[in-house]
């Protein structure tokens, strides 16, 4: 199974993992955040899948609501309406303010469970490189701990997996467009503001339109901004 936000990582974790499975079960999460419009990206995205061959390896597809949880998480800009979404790089200090407490802990956690109930011997995640540098959660040290907690913590143990965790986002956007059936990144959705169109300014957008440039295919999102090199 694999947890999955709608956004590009993600969605070619997904492509990649319907290529090479016959059961996959989906796992998106509504955790109160602002972009939110991530979440009606995945849901567009797996129904197009489901009209594909690679399609008919989906098992199942669960949005689940834990946006309760934001009265605990609410310190993060993606959480908080307190907070502004801050623009710039990745490697901009004002960017660790998009950690959302111990997310991925959280997410990993209801996914675990979800996977001992269906008896999948997996989770897939998609941490890569690129997160290494403001988000603890993606970084090799805590997928590793995780992986140990995931064998251990139920009579039935599961496998977390991360095939990007050492790719950048450019190398995962080639992955995508090297598959067989390629990636539809016209569906995904990344820019931490969440409105009409993706803002070009936040350390996502920046990130996401960085990759597509070295990658030197046109991005098919639409943006309010969008610096060209």
């Amino acid at each position: 199974m694999i947890i999955y936000s709608g956004g590009m990582d993600s969605t070619t974790l997904l492509y990649k993992l319907l290529h090479e499975q016959n059961k996959v079960y989906i796992l998106t999460l509504n955790y109160a955040q602002k972009h939110n419009k991530e979440i009606l990206s995945a849901k567009q995205t797996v129904e197009y899948l489901k009209t594909l061959e690679i399609g008919q390896n989906i098992a199942e597809h669960k949005i689940i609501d834990i946006s309760n949880i934001n009265q605990l998480i609410s310190s993060s800009s993606l959480t908080s309406n307190q907070i502004s979404i801050p623009e710039g790089h990745y490697q901009n200090e004002n960017m660790k303010s998009t950690v959302v407490p111990n997310r991925n802990m959280i997410f990993l956690s209801l996914a675990i469970g979800y996977a001992v109930n269906i008896n999948a011997g997996a989770v897939l995640y998609a941490a890569h490189s690129g997160d290494h540098e403001i988000y603890p959660d993606c970084r090799p040290e805590f997928v590793n701990q995780m992986k140990i907690a995931a064998k251990i913590a139920n009579y039935h143990p599961v496998e977390i997996i991360t095939p990007f965790l050492h790719l950048s986002k450019g190398e995962i956007l080639k992955t995508g467009l090297n598959l067989k059936t390629p990636v539809d990144y016209s569906k995904t959705w990344t820019c931490y503001k969440g409105k009409e169109k993706a803002c070009g300014k936040c350390g996502a957008c920046v990130e996401r339109l960085e990759a597509f440039e070295l990658a030197g295919v046109s991005d098919p999102i639409e943006y309010e901004y969008k610096q060209i090199h």
